[in-house]
């Protein structure tokens, strides 16, 4: 059995209201510094370090094993939150929150107080799930095989984001009769080889680089069951796409606050607005508004859609499942329309200016549309069209 200790131990978080005054502190510390590290790749060690270290990393261990079972809204919250701040610093911890929710569903009741003890004390979880070399994104070829001296890991991953800050590395692999497992890897065992080659114009420091695995020696008691969450009803999916919804809302956020400062500073006053001094033409002023309504309505659709998946979480009936990954859709769907469209506007109303460059102010686009292709806003739109008006419930898998 391995045991994994973080660097530095966690402060311990006793309530809902605790966890959002931190994230809000988190926030305000990380701010500063997100045009700078954006612009020379500098990645968020030292940030993230602070994260885990806050006890952010366990809000959502159940309350019966130590944890506050935190609501999915307000995990939301808080990722909107960090995104706003710093999208890379946002991301990092979705795959550290998707994992622990796959412990929840799928792990043993040993392996629950085990993982379940080293979150609360600190550690962070990164992934290695994606692979190159599959024909398709479900596909995989890393495997855990049986030799005499014990179970073995070889395969090659990349869009491991987080695994470069990680403390142990979630990975998909095949065993047994082709299951999908996910193997909470140390992340400083021999043979683990974790490469910083991510090249991305957006998110530029997620640390979503590649891992190689050779002959990595392998604990069972590290090896959880994967592919029987989406065998049955559960809320694997929804609860991935909720989080990667509420980072495009953050970036969003963002933009748009920007955009507002931005517009204040540069923009010559209009004369006939009756307001003294105001800032903006009809025109300027009709998209900001048009855009602060849509950013109000997708705050609207994270609430909804974490009522949705809690309620899943409590009854994972086919259908509460169902409704929890259509209405998440809906607001996956939505934040990545204004994600972009806040990036944009911000390029429209600011112009070719330099001072946007100075500022780092493209930042918000370029992260918006790297990380908007996660999962295509093409597939959302269908699968809640097919529900609503046919009754066909989502698939069941970690996009939708």
């Amino acid at each position: 059995m391995t045991q994994v200790s973080p660097k530095h131990p966690a402060q311990r978080i006793s309530n809902a209201v605790q966890a959002l005054q931190v994230a809000h502190e988190l926030a305000d510390a990380f701010r500063s510094g997100a045009a700078r590290r954006d612009r020379t790749r500098e990645l968020p060690h030292a940030e993230l370090q602070r994260y885990f270290q806050s006890g952010l990393g366990a809000v959502t261990v159940p309350q019966e094993y130590g944890g506050i079972g935190l609501s999915c809204a307000d995990l939301a919250t808080i990722f909107v939150l960090l995104s706003a701040a710093d999208g890379s610093i946002g991301q990092v911890p979705q795959n550290h929150f998707y994992a622990l929710e796959v412990l929840r569903i799928n792990g043993s009741e040993a392996q629950k107080k085990r993982l379940y003890a080293e979150v609360l004390a600190g550690i962070h979880l990164g992934n290695a799930l994606a692979e190159f070399s599959s024909s398709a994104a479900h596909q995989r070829s890393t495997a855990i095989t049986r030799q005499p001296e014990g179970l073995r890991l070889n395969g090659d991953k990349f869009y491991a984001t987080g695994a470069l800050f990680a403390d142990r590395i979630p990975t998909l692999a095949l065993a047994d009769e082709g299951k999908e497992q996910l193997v909470f890897v140390p992340r400083y065992q021999d043979g683990v080889t974790v490469i910083d080659d991510w090249s991305g114009f957006g998110q530029r420091t997620t640390g979503s680089g590649s891992v190689q695995f050779r002959e990595v020696e392998i604990a069972a008691e590290d090896v959880v069951p994967f592919q029987t969450a989406f065998e049955q009803p559960t809320t694997v999916g929804p609860f991935a796409q909720i989080m990667h919804a509420a980072v495009d809302q953050g970036i969003a956020r963002e933009a748009f606050d920007d955009l507002l400062a931005f517009v204040r500073e540069r923009a010559r006053p209009w004369p006939d607005s009756g307001v003294a001094q105001a800032s903006g033409d009809p025109l300027t002023l009709d998209r900001i508004g048009r855009l602060a309504a849509r950013l109000s309505a997708g705050d609207a659709l994270l609430t909804i859609a974490g009522d949705a998946v809690d309620a899943a979480q409590r009854d994972s009936s086919a259908e509460n499942v169902a409704l929890a990954s259509v209405e998440v859709a809906k607001a996956r769907a939505w934040t990545t329309d204004v994600s972009l469209e806040a990036g944009n506007l911000l390029f429209e109303l600011g112009g070719s200016r330099s001072s946007l460059r100075e500022h780092n102010l493209d930042r918000h686009w370029r992260n918006a549309r790297t990380h908007t292709l996660h999962d295509p806003v093409r597939w959302k739109y269908p699968a809640i069209g097919n529900y609503l008006l046919n009754g066909v419930m989502p698939p069941r898998r970690g996009t939708i």
